[in-house]
This record gives C-alpha cells, structure tokens and sequence, in this order.
C-alpha cells in the first residue's frame, strides 16, 4: 500500500491509501479528491490530474515523458518547470511507498 496526501490551498489534507502500480489521478478520482478531475481518464491529453510534487520526493519519481512535458505547458494554473507532473504518469510504490503532492487552485 501507498499512502498519497493531497494537500489543498486552504490548508486541508486528504490522505488516501492505494495499492502499488495505481497512478495518483486514479486514486484521487476513486477516492473523491476535490480538485482532480482526469477528464480524459488517464491518456496524458487534458492536464486536469495536474499536481505539484512536494520537492522532497520528486528524486525518486520517473522522469517526465515528451507527452506529459506538452501538457503540462496547457496547465490552468502555472506550470512549475521543477515540481509540475500529470498525475496519470505517476505510478505509485514504484521507488516509494508515501508520496505527498499539493492540488492545484484550478484544473479547467
């Protein structure tokens, strides 16, 4: 098991435990995490699953693929060129087995 945090701009957390090789827009969705939509349910082609890693696990995430690094330039809120990802790309307990990311304010 993995243990997700989504931390949210008002200060609220939502914690979500999810077995390995499910990626954090999956989890976010079937957990009913506000602020993650996965319009186009995990393709790497609507940037709504959009998070920000918190800096200290971005070491052991895979590096971003050229599709995920197109759409994250389409981000509703601003892409960070260090700590943005698609949350379809990421993979959890590949390298780690807790992962803490913040939600963006808005994802359309």
């Amino acid at each position: 098991m993995t243990k997700l945090s989504f931390h949210h701009s008002d200060g609220s957390i939502d914690v979500v435990e999810t077995d390995s090789e499910t990626s954090i827009m999956r989890a976010a969705v079937t957990n009913g995490v506000r602020g993650i939509v996965g319009e186009c349910g995990g393709q790497a082609m609507c940037a709504t699953c959009h998070v920000y890693v918190r800096p200290e696990y971005l070491g052991g995430l895979p590096g971003i693929g050229d599709d995920e690094d197109e759409m994250l330039d389409c981000t509703a809120d601003p892409r960070d060129d260090v700590r943005s990802r698609l949350g379809c790309q990421i993979k959890l307990g590949t390298g780690f087995d807790e992962l803490e990311v913040d939600v963006p304010g808005s994802q359309v």
